[in-house]
């Protein structure tokens, strides 16, 4: 049965659709099946993976009943990897979520199709705490959370957190954290040496070893449609992609 995780954090900016982007790929190379789930309206992943918007049925239909999860998942180039895209009408679905029945659980509930077909599955979840988001964690084993390694970077966390509690007194009681990744890293700032400590107090032996670094490369590769990897190999953002993604197999040695 392959493991849902959730990448989440209410905060903007902070890393978390290039961490599923590039994670999954990552995943992927490492010889896992692997499927990235696209829920933020944004649809940020959906284009990084060079897919049309406007052009896909995804994860829209899926959560309000207007298609089977077969006709959401299409194949990618890349190695391992299917997706499930977010197209133009995902903005609206918290609205039309509100009126349907177990509103709270219905991607869990088309996610269980398919979950042992794939090694792991990753949610890209919206940078908010609605409907959506309560459906990703609803539906997950796990969710990690990206933190820049900026001035602000623990904001928020405390109502993520909340809402985490809620999810599993409510709905998934094994909801549990798979670990803290922290983005954006330059280790030549004080900055960055005062948010890795406050992180690491607020979350004890839950901060992944591996973390990402400013890289201008990163940067370019969704413009082009592509993860890391295949845009440039090389690459810093490349490797510390690879490594995470290592990291996290080696966490889930039994998968």
């Amino acid at each position: 049965m392959g493991k849902i995780i959730a990448i989440v954090n209410q905060k903007g900016g902070v890393g978390k659709t290039t961490t599923a982007v590039n994670l999954a790929a990552a995943v992927g190379l490492e010889g896992k099946k692997t499927l990235l789930c696209d829920i933020d309206p944004q649809g940020n992943t959906t284009s990084g993976y060079g897919v049309n918007k406007r052009e896909v049925t995804g994860s829209y239909e899926l959560l309000i009943g207007r298609a089977e999860i077969g006709q959401a998942i299409h194949t990618t180039p890349y190695k391992n990897v299917d997706l499930i895209p977010a197209n133009m009408e995902l903005a609206g679905a918290e609205v039309e979520l509100i009126g349907l029945a177990q509103r709270e659980s219905r991607l869990r509930a088309a996610l269980s199709q398919v979950r042992d077909t794939y090694d792991y599955i990753f949610l890209d979840c919206p940078p908010s705490l609605g409907l959506i988001t309560i459906n990703a964690l609803n539906a997950s084993d796990t969710f990690l959370v990206p933190i820049q390694c900026e001035y602000y970077a623990m904001e928020g966390l405390s109502q993520l957190m909340n809402t985490v509690r809620q999810i599993k007194r409510l709905y998934n009681p094994p909801l549990d954290l798979e670990g803290v990744l922290l983005t954006m890293y330059d280790g030549r700032l004080n900055l960055t040496q005062q948010v890795v400590a406050e992180v690491k107090r607020f979350f004890p032996k839950k901060v992944f070893a591996t973390v990402i670094p400013r890289a201008v490369r990163l940067s370019e590769a969704p413009s082009f449609g592509q993860p890391i990897q295949y845009y440039d190999g090389r690459s810093k953002g490349s490797e510390a992609y690879n490594a995470l993604a290592k990291e996290l197999l080696a966490q889930n040695k039994k998968r």
